[in-house]
């Protein structure tokens, strides 16, 4: 796929009806030939759009227009170029806690969860968040998680999570303003409710810090999966993540946690992690997969706002 049909895909397949500005960007961006040439010199997995537009929102720089973004770019590219080679999305939006929600909900009780690529660990706290599916609120923490659930009844208690740690090449710590920059720095410009969401949810984490290792996703795993305390089903999850591994990393990284205790739950696009006889998905935003040991169960959309269910129904949660 060349560096052009990267850019148009980001516009027209996740930024569409999300981001008005990041849709305009990032076709403006496919055409532009003296940013695919300044984009080129990069390693490929520092390429992506939504990668370039954090660092240019990070530096102060203008992503509304077109014609300003490329002026910046290109007066400020060694900056620019020197922050995405030390930089990755790290997108760590709870919301996407509301379609995993049902699988963790269903496991036997209590959890001992593991998140790999957890940036600084907002997702392991489903426990704590509030959900509105639909007309139905479960919880009462901040922040309140909406999403529009189809085919499923939504669950009707939270988890009970007992322990929580995250594996990342580069864990955040929300205590530290910077690290929260970056992060306020990855969510799209129109999207205030998700920098409200990015609050609340890291006054969750300062409060009861998770354990955070930084390390590697096939190398380091087992050792951190043997720290979840006996009693506790452990469930290694991941969102959003595999795409930014090599595909022979993440063949080694399948066959590590599928050889772990516990469960294993994956929420990724189809082409990252292959599944056999998927139904299509009912609209273009459904693009990740969510699946429990390899077996899909639903799709989703990118931050957790909606998930159709078409796989099996998910027995009723037992304590261990």
């Amino acid at each position: 796929m060349t560096i052009a049909t990267t850019y148009v895909e980001f516009g027209i397949r996740e930024a569409q009806g999300v981001s008005p500005a990041y849709e305009r960007l990032s076709l403006a961006v496919s055409r532009d030939d003296e940013l695919l040439a300044l984009i080129g010199t990069l390693p490929a997995a520092k390429r992506q759009p939504n990668l370039l537009f954090s660092v240019v929102r990070l530096l102060g720089g203008p992503v509304e227009d077109p014609a300003a973004f490329h002026d910046y770019v290109l007066a400020n590219w060694a900056v620019i170029a020197a922050e995405l080679r030390n930089r990755a999305t790290q997108t760590n939006e709870a919301g996407r806690c509301a379609v995993l929600l049902p699988v963790l909900a269903a496991l036997p009780q209590p959890l001992a969860l593991l998140e790999v690529g957890a940036s600084a660990g907002l997702c392991l706290y489903p426990d704590r968040y509030a959900y509105r599916y639909g007309d139905q609120l479960l919880g009462t923490g901040d922040p309140v998680l909406d999403c529009a659930a189809t085919g499923l009844t939504p669950p009707d208690r939270l988890p009970e999570v007992v322990w929580r740690a995250g594996l990342d090449l580069n864990p955040l710590d929300v205590s530290d303003p910077a690290d929260v920059g970056w992060l306020d720095a990855v969510i799209w410009p129109e999207h205030a409710h998700r920098r409200d969401r990015l609050r609340a949810a890291a006054a969750v984490a300062v409060a009861e810090p998770p354990l955070l290792v930084r390390g590697d996703l096939v190398a380091d795993l087992p050792a951190l999966a043997a720290q979840a305390p006996a009693g506790a089903t452990l469930v290694v999850f991941h969102s959003s993540v595999l795409y930014q591994v090599p595909a022979p990393r993440r063949d080694a990284f399948v066959e590590v946690v599928r050889g772990l205790p516990g469960h294993w739950i994956a929420n990724e696009a189809p082409e990252v992690l292959a599944y056999n006889g998927l139904p299509e998905p009912p609209s273009g935003a459904l693009h990740n997969v969510l699946a429990l040991d390899g077996t899909p169960l639903a799709w989703t959309r990118g931050h957790g706002q909606s998930i159709v269910w078409f796989g099996r129904s998910l027995p009723t949660a037992t304590v261990s």
